[in-house]
């Protein structure tokens, strides 16, 4: 055989030895691809920060993780970062290729980057990739390989190799330098001594250097494994996997532990070391890892471990209560029962027992070191794993075993064997019942073993459940889809003789999906609707008294009390407990949920197997779940919650707040009150990011938030880690949130205060305007308003106006009316006058006439008495003829017609203004001659002369003429023309 195929049966060997001491339990392994982070594949280095956010050195940059959210800071020259290192000054330095410098949060929280290559001498400014950065007290180490850094007080000294430096690291406070050439070097007073030049480090690596006990430091090498080093000497730590060490390479090394190293490998991934140099436990890509290449390791404050991979990065829950025990190679099986027998841990899986030793000395069982191997006889689908005096027996789909170390036997081949029940509450029983396929079985005891009695008949139904009353002789077992059977057996258990099925008309929820259980010494049913317990005055099934004020209507689905006296439970595939010995604040009891297992159980084949308070076994889809109960319950550490970021909604560059609280220059844990964000009023929709430190808890967390100055109540509790607001209106708003873990623990409030300016329109001064542009605006109104009251009442006075004009012209319409009829009338009186004057004159014309015959006929006395009367009429005429009389009675009537005449016309004779008169009186031509006792003829001469004598042009009616002159009405004239 050649010596290559040698060497790789001795490394398969030393593999194969290393991979045998793991422990049964495997921690929970989480990967984060390049696809989560949205980083670069490689991961150099890793730190923490006081408030949990880690820091990864990664190929594209500083990437961070809060927990819920990933962040990338390239540097300026885009190139990998290899180290990063924080100082209790909240600097994040970092080294890359050709840069060096520090991150550290501006104003807004934002982290930005400060190159130190301006404080390198020019001469040494020119360097390749800075592997490590070491902190030791004011003084920061920058190692690249031919060039160590020294940062001291905004300076920097340059610390030349005389070949290759290849480590740095701080240990116990005293920083250890490698020198390929020199060898071990230690800074002290300012410079760095050779500590060690043993040949044997000198053209090796130096990996890591770790405290070992006392004063001695154990070292760990590249290629060459393990070292002691005690003050200046140099030993070999041997180890069983010195070859698996030269092979696989040691890249990174970390302390756990005081008794407790990790060893990450290139080839091999990490491994878990005890001081005696064996490997304990081993996690590569075979246990969950993605990457077999490691490139870094942190222990982070909860002590479980992060890992740097060649490509990507992954979270060991190193530290979790709650691990994943694997019974096969593939850890494909499902697990259906679980139990501890002779110091061995048997499993039933889907595919047969598995059983591994181990060490009851452990108080956790699951850091057993063991390998699992298969018990032989068991191939096939195993129901149910019991101890049964003090023998072990199986329920398989073949029927009953009883299992002796690695070998199973058969007692019967009886279709499948869901469980076994003894009868008798006296250790042994001799007769113990099962629920097969076929309804119930029994099973007898003695010194032979178990023996196979067969059927107890009844039913010949499947019956998973099953339990006993020994006080009653009854045995209650439960079909999912038939209900619950009560089966009384005879005194000597060998047959049924009485049996009952109990449905929804005796008092269940439901006939459906109800399960039988002994619990906290009594016989209980799970159901959709709570547990119900059997009332047997009744004969019926009732609400348990001891269980709803717990569980009320919560769909049950197994039930498991424990050593403690607590009862684990299944409900819609989370698993909880009801722990009586830890009380809440309100109750006597606390129930705890366990939501890292929900839906990784076997659903409807749940198997729950409490050993003891820190050993909790439950079948999963995938292996068996370990829970350190105690260890779990004791997680009292408070969630750490933190807000990661604050940034406008829909706005590029549109971080506000970037996770930090900084105040003068320094980092703090709370937000400063002095200088509060104060945002234009377009910025009134946020969003903000939340995240609790607590990794192992991811899954368990819960938050709630509050918006105060809009919200009035704190939001109930979810997973959700971000939160939007829109259109918040102008004011001062404080953003609060805490975070719970299933345990009930709640985190302290974590405050942002911000302002939001109002809009231009919403300002103080624009309200001011506002205000007097209101109070003009409303004086203008009042104004106008009295404008238009007084133009209505101008309006409603001129109308009134109009109205009393109307009625004045009405009134004088009607005065002249009425003077126009007194007119009339007294014309008519006139004219009436005048034609009884007229008239007379035709009398005493006539007498006249008749009386002048007899004065010319008798000259004698008869003929003076005649000439008598003639004189009497002459007198009359003269009485009558008056003219005196008649012009005032005509002016009054006529407006002074004949004094306007005789004012304008003063030539005018009597005569004349009588011939005026008549005309004005409308009198003919011949009435005019006998008023005027002359002839026709002579009326018309005189008109003709009285023409002449106020110059009326002869085309001119001289009716008009006088209407015109004495300013009389139109309708005078119309009158005239009439006549």
């Amino acid at each position: 055989m050649n010596p290559g195929k040698l060497t790789f049966i001795f490394l398969f060997f030393c593999s194969t030895l290393a991979s045998a001491q793991n422990s049964i339990g495997l921690p929970h392994i989480t990967n984060y691809s390049t696809l989560d982070y949205k980083g670069g594949t490689q991961n150099w280095d890793i730190q923490q920060d006081k408030s949990g956010i880690l820091y990864f050195a990664n190929n594209e940059g500083l990437l961070t993780f809060n927990g819920c959210y990933w962040k990338i800071y390239p540097l300026p020259n885009k190139t990998i970062v290899r180290s990063v290192r924080l100082t209790p000054d909240g600097r994040i330095y970092v080294g890359g290729q050709d840069e060096m410098g520090y991150f550290f949060p501006d104003e807004r929280g934002v982290l930005k980057f400060t190159s130190l290559k301006n404080l390198i001498p020019a001469s040494a400014r020119q360097f390749s990739d800075v592997w490590n950065i070491v902190a030791k007290g004011s003084d920061v180490f920058f190692r690249t390989m031919d060039k160590l850094f020294r940062l001291k007080d905004e300076k920097i000294e340059v610390l030349r190799a005389a070949s290759e430096w290849e480590y740095a690291g701080l240990v116990d406070g005293e920083f250890f330098a490698q020198d390929l050439r020199q060898g071990l070097m230690v800074y002290k007073n300012g410079r760095l001594d050779l500590l060690c030049d043993d040949a044997r480090l000198k053209g090796e690596v130096i990996s890591g250097i770790l405290p070992y006990r006392g004063d001695t430091l154990l070292i760990t090498t590249l290629k060459n494994g393990l070292f002691l080093l005690a003050g200046s000497q140099l030993t070999r730590k041997e180890s069983s996997a010195d070859a698996l060490f030269r092979d696989a390479r040691i890249f990174r090394a970390i302390q756990i532990d005081k008794e407790h190293y990790a060893l990450g490998t290139t080839s091999s991934a990490v491994m878990i070391m005890d001081r005696r140099g064996e490997i304990v436990q081993h996690f590569s890509s075979a246990d969950g890892l993605q990457k077999d290449n490691i490139r870094s390791l942190f222990l982070d404050r909860d002590r479980n471990l992060w890992v740097g991979l060649d490509n990507g990065i992954g979270y060991i829950a190193y530290s979790s209560a709650i691990k994943t025990i694997y019974s096969d190679r593939s850890k494909q099986v499902t697990s259906y029962s679980t139990i501890i027998y002779n110091q061995e841990l048997y499993i039933g899986t889907s595919n047969g027992v598995f059983v591994s030793p181990v060490n009851l000395k452990n108080k956790d069982l699951s850091y057993s070191p063991g390998r699992f191997r298969e018990v032989e006889n068991t191939s096939g689908q195993v129901w149910n794993l019991a101890e049964v005096n003090k023998c072990l027996l199986l329920g398989h789909e073949d029927g009953a075993f009883v299992i002796n170390g690695t070998k199973a036997k058969q007692i019967y081949k009886y279709p499948g064997t869901w469980l076994f029940q003894p009868v008798s509450a006296v250790y042994p029983s001799h007769d113990i019942i099962a629920g097969t396929y076929n309804g119930l079985y029994r099973l007898g005891f003695d010194k032979a073993g178990f023996v196979n009695k067969g059927p107890l008949g009844a039913v010949t139904e499947p019956l998973r459940f099953l339990t006993y009353d020994t006080e009653n002789n009854t045995a209650w077992a439960s079909h999912p889809y038939r209900g619950i059977f009560r089966f009384v057996l005879s005194a000597d258990k060998s047959r049924v003789i009485k049996s009952a099925l109990y449905t929804q008309k005796d008092g269940l929820p439901f006939s459906l999906y109800n399960y039988v259980f002994f619990v906290r010494n009594r016989i209980v049913v799970s159901t959709a609707r709570g547990i119900y317990e059997y009332n047997p005055s009744d004969n019926r099934f009732i609400r348990s008294p001891f269980f709803n004020d717990i569980l009320k209507n919560t769909t049950i689905e197994y039930l498991k009390e424990d050593t403690e006296g607590n009862v684990w439970f299944v409900s819609n595939k989370k698993i909880g407990v009801i722990d009586f010995l830890k009380k809440s604040s309100k109750k006597p009891f606390s129930v705890i949920y366990f939501p890292e297992l929900t839906a990784r159980i076997v659903a409807g084949f749940v198997s729950i197997y409490p050993y003891n308070k820190n050993n909790i076994f439950i079948g999963a889809n995938q292996g068996v779940f370990h829970i350190n109960y105690e260890k779990y319950a004791k997680k009292l550490d408070k969630p750490r919650v933190m807000i990661g970021q604050v940034r406008l909604t829909g706005e590029t560059d549109s971080i506000i707040f970037g996770g930090y609280f900084v105040e003068n220059g320094s980092i703090k844990t709370t937000q400063s009150k002095d200088v509060l964000p104060s945002l234009p009023h377009r910025f009134n929709s946020l969003h903000f990011e939340y995240a609790s430190s607590l990794f192992e808890h991811r899954d368990n967390t819960e938050y709630s938030f509050q918006l105060l100055g809009f919200d009035r109540n704190w939001s109930e509790w979810n997973a959700k880690s971000e939160k939007d607001y829109t259109n918040l209106p102008p004011g001062t708003y404080t953003f609060r949130v805490k975070a719970r873990n299933n345990l009930g623990s709640e985190s302290a409030v974590v405050n942002y205060t911000f302002k939001i300016r109002p809009a231009w329109y919403q300002t103080y001064w624009t309200y001011s305007v506002y205000m007097l542009l209101l109070v003009a605006m409303v004086y203008l109104i009042i104004t106008r308003q009295r404008r238009k009251h007084e133009n209505e009442q101008k309006h409603l006075k001129y109308q009134h106006q109009l109205e009393l004009e109307r009625n004045e012209k009405k009134i004088v319409s009607l005065q002249n009316e009425k003077l126009e009829a007194e007119v009339v009338y007294k014309n008519k009186e006139l004219a009436t006058t005048t034609m009884h004057l007229v008239q007379r004159g035709k009398l005493l014309s006539k007498i006249r006439a008749e009386l002048m015959p007899l004065i010319k006929e008798d000259q004698g006395e008869y003929s003076a008495n005649v000439k008598r009367v003639l004189r009497l009429l002459d007198d009359s005429d003269k009485a009558d003829s008056d003219w005196h009389h008649f012009s005032i009675h005509f002016d009054h009537v006529h407006s002074n017609y004949l004094s306007i005449l005789k004012e304008k016309f003063p030539q005018l004779s009597s005569n004349d203004l009588k011939l005026c008169a008549y005309l004005k009186m409308n009198l003919t031509t011949k009435e005019m001659a006998q008023l005027m006792n002359i002839t026709i003829r002579a009326v018309e001469v005189s008109r003709y002369r009285l023409r002449k004598k106020i110059n009326v042009p002869t085309d001119v009616s001289l009716f008009d003429f006088l209407m015109l002159v004495t300013g009389q009405s139109y309708a005078d004239r119309k009158n005239h023309d009439d006549n």
